[in-house]
């Protein structure tokens, strides 16, 4: 299924929720909505699904326009945040519900809900309640009942944020196999830049409303448009200088922190360092910048060490800073110092 956003406005008591949205997404993608709380990710696939009316602009699936198609006429299935199953239902009844509902006999419901149930590793849960599941499962649960449907396409809204750390990296992956494995185009919302850097195949960055950056993790990550994207995207964040009249750019994987100085090398102070089993952060004053730059495990200083910085200057990002918008020509950085 191609999904298309004309120019999509979306407004609430006058304010512009989702400004002058374009977006196409082609058959078969992984697509993630990322951005922070009030961006309009979350609004822009309630529009999709039909539980939002676009104020202005169009909604096109298969180059069919639907924004006065009804919900249940679009056939999408969305993923909820908060799993959304029926407490009464065994899991096999809510994974088969939505057949139920679609007067599919007995024996081929239980054929597709044995079938999803065992793509997702779930055939030992279908006579428990809901009750009796951990959120892992019952995000598991959640997944299959939307699978069984067959949809023309998957919405999913923060699906994993109630899970704890290691269950969302183990779903991550489970995601990413399913998609692979079923090929359905899928839009996912998240303001987990880590979500959206291992499961999509492209990602559109938004803030308040407006579409930032539309291409894949990898170039979002190497060659951010703005300085929002290059902020919001990569954790920790990348750093930023100011210097004559435009703002550096550099991602902490790009600094290398040395304890005796170097030719060339920025002279500066430890703030504080935080070991994170295979790598330390390091964080940096020098000047009125406050930096972070990756070291290896073993980096040991104390607070107020001098140690010089080394920029991988070729890595180096330039932005207007009036705009934030990213200047594309080239210069010599090879001589990059702050004021001490």
């Amino acid at each position: 299924m191609s999904i298309e956003f004309r120019n999509v406005t979306k407004t609430f008591g006058g304010a512009r929720v989702v400004d002058d949205l374009s977006l196409e997404i082609r058959d078969g993608e992984f697509i993630v909505l990322l951005g922070p709380s009030g961006c309009g990710k979350t609004t822009t696939l309630r529009m999709l699904a039909g539980l939002e009316t676009a104020t202005s602009g169009d909604i096109l699936i298969n180059g069919e326009r639907v924004n006065d198609v009804p919900t249940q006429h679009r056939d999408l299935a969305m993923v909820f945040q908060s799993y959304a199953l029926y407490p009464h239902m065994t899991i096999a009844e809510n994974i088969g519900y939505p057949l139920r509902v679609r007067k599919l006999d007995k024996a081929d419901r239980a054929a597709r809900v044995q079938r999803v149930a065992a793509m997702l590793e779930i055939e030992s849960l279908l006579e428990r309640k809901p009750r009796q599941l951990s959120g892992g499962e019952r995000q598991r649960v959640a997944l299959a009942r939307a699978i069984v449907r067959e949809p023309r396409a998957y919405l999913m809204d923060e699906p994993l944020s109630n899970l704890d750390a290691r269950l969302r990296v183990q779903m991550r992956g489970e995601l990413k196999r399913l998609q692979h494995q079923l090929g359905t185009t899928t839009i996912y919302v998240t303001h987990d830049q880590a979500e959206a850097m291992t499961l999509a195949s492209r990602v559109a960055v938004m803030k308040k409303g407006q579409l930032q950056q539309f291409d894949t993790p990898l170039n979002i990550y190497n060659h951010p448009a703005n300085k929002f994207v290059a902020e919001f995207v990569g954790s920790p964040s990348m750093n930023f200088i100011e210097r004559e009249g435009v703002t550096i750019g550099i991602r902490p994987e790009h600094i290398q922190v040395l304890t005796v100085p170097e030719d060339g090398a920025m002279e500066a102070r430890v703030y504080v360092t935080e070991l994170m089993g295979n790598e330390t952060f390091v964080f940096l004053s020098t000047g009125d910048n406050r930096l972070i730059a990756r070291a290896p495990a073993d980096f040991r200083a104390d607070v107020d060490t001098k140690v010089w910085l080394k920029l991988a200057t070729e890595k180096i990002h330039r932005f207007d800073p009036v705009t934030g918008n990213r200047l594309q020509d080239s210069q010599d950085f090879s001589g990059l110092t702050c004021k001490s």
